[in-house]
């Protein structure tokens, strides 16, 4: 795989962080002159920096160490993916019934990812991610 195909899902995720943060930064300052809003935005923004800290952290090593191949990155844009039904469900309605379900296979997806790399690191099992 390509350095632009291990990174594209990273950028998106990045450029979702920015668009949750700048519409939230918005939101606040129009709700301050009206009073208090919603922070469904916020949610969803802070929700940026919880299990895509992890995409980050797994996608440099993965490609610093040669082990970002096509099934990771194939992954790594199904939790993206994730990320962005995620966001949209909680700036929406934020229902925690369908949320809820879009978090736990997003985290189940970033888990296997990280399972699979450091099985091949620590234990040379070649799981092909």
């Amino acid at each position: 795989m390509t350095l632009r195909d291990v990174l594209l899902p990273l950028f998106v995720e990045v450029i979702l962080t920015f668009v949750l943060l700048f519409w939230m930064a918005y939101l606040r300052m129009e709700a301050a002159s009206r009073g208090p809003s919603s922070n469904r935005v916020a949610d969803a923004f802070h929700s940026q920096f919880e299990l895509p800290v992890l995409l980050y952290v797994l996608t440099i090593l993965a490609w610093d160490t040669r082990h970002a191949g096509t099934v990771f990155v194939a992954l790594a844009w199904l939790f993206v993916l994730l990320q962005v039904i995620q966001a949209v469900i909680q700036v929406t309605d934020d229902d925690l019934r369908r949320r809820g379900p879009v978090f736990i296979v997003g985290a189940i997806v970033l888990a296997i990812m990280w399972g699979s790399y450091i099985l091949d690191i620590v234990v040379g099992i070649g799981v092909g991610i």
